[in-house]
């Protein structure tokens, strides 16, 4: 007798099972495509409604009050990829966000210190270091950023910046130590939306309105340019260049900017990025997915690679109370 009666499906399965498959693809699809794509309404503020910072600073009689600037440009370059070569070393895409960088042009998850130490630089002056941070995307227009993170691209095309300012501060108590070759460090917190935030350092702003910054996407007036400042940790251990944690080799000072106990102050470095801003609301960070694109998740990432004497003339430049500028 012909047994392939009891291998098939009941009359009618097979396109029940068909309709069956479709409908979960669908739904799979369907749970892709509602992941926030855009900020919420609450991560935005006019700028107008910011109120201005009008703490007071004390200097103390041994601080370093000189400035030390760069020109490293925007990333005219266009080098960006979704590494962290200092969180996740040696994962390609591993960041899973864009990144833009401005200083060393090599850095990706592959590099190590002696790839960096003998690649270009977009700096004019000549430093080696590598400065970056998660590209802000224009979300009313498509991505179209292939090759750098696939899943990240229905957000939105990459904003490139109008302009980057690198620039080194002392500290208001005390000198300065030169900050050694091949330090790392991290600026802010990726995942502040979802782990409390306590290394969340967020500062959006709008030029044109000084003392007004916020952790939330300031909308900005025609002709001010949308700004976010990164001020890394400037108290250094005296030994490490990198820890398990990513922190806790320099830590930030105290707001009066005083160094932990046990630690040295460096240079204290910021950067500035500024952007035209696209219509209100229409512009978010590349995050993880899981937070939702929220302004308070902004970070950067520093490798110092400059040489000793160029560290050693930054120090001696904010301890001296100079304002020098790297030019070339």
């Amino acid at each position: 007798m012909h047994q392939d009666h009891l291998h098939r499906p009941p009359r009618g399965a097979g396109p029940a099972i068909g309709v069956l498959l479709c409908l979960v693809l669908g739904l799979s699809l369907l749970a892709v495509r509602l992941w926030p794509t855009r900020a919420a309404p609450s991560d935005f503020v006019a700028i107008g409604d910011v109120p201005v910072d009008g703490a007071s600073r004390a200097i103390g009689p041994d601080a370093s009050t000189g400035t030390y600037t760069e020109d490293c440009g925007h990333n005219e370059q266009g080098h960006r990829n979704a590494d962290n070569v200092v969180i996740s070393p040696g994962n390609v895409g591993g960041a899973h966000h864009v990144h833009d960088y401005v200083g060393n042009l090599s850095t990706d998850a592959l590099s190590t210190d002696q790839s960096l130490a003998v690649a270009g630089t977009s700096c004019a002056g000549g430093d080696l270091s590598s400065y970056y941070w998660p590209v802000l995307r224009r979300t009313d227009r498509s991505g179209g950023d292939a090759g750098h993170d696939e899943e990240h691209r229905p957000l939105g095309e990459i904003l490139t910046p109008e302009r980057v300012t690198v620039e080194y501060l002392g500290n208001p108590w005390s000198k300065v130590v030169p900050m050694p070759r091949f330090l790392r460090l991290l600026e802010g917190d990726p995942t502040a939306a979802t782990d409390g935030g306590a290394d969340a350092r967020a500062r959006w702003g709008c030029t044109g309105f000084p003392g007004r910054t916020t952790d939330r996407y300031p909308l900005c007036p025609a002709g001010s340019l949308l700004t976010r400042t990164l001020d890394f940790p400037s108290c250094w251990d005296g030994r490490s260049t990198d820890s398990r944690d990513h922190r806790s080799h320099v830590l930030h000072p105290a707001a009066s900017g005083v160094c932990p106990h046990g630690t040295f102050p460096v240079p204290h470095l910021r950067v500035t990025v500024g952007y035209r801003p696209p219509p209100s609301g229409a512009f978010a960070l590349d995050t993880f997915p899981e937070q939702h694109h929220s302004p308070r998740t902004d970070h950067g990432v520093f490798i110092d690679l400059m040489t000793e004497d160029r560290a050693a003339a930054v120090a001696d430049c904010l301890n001296g109370a100079r304002n020098c500028r790297e030019n070339g």
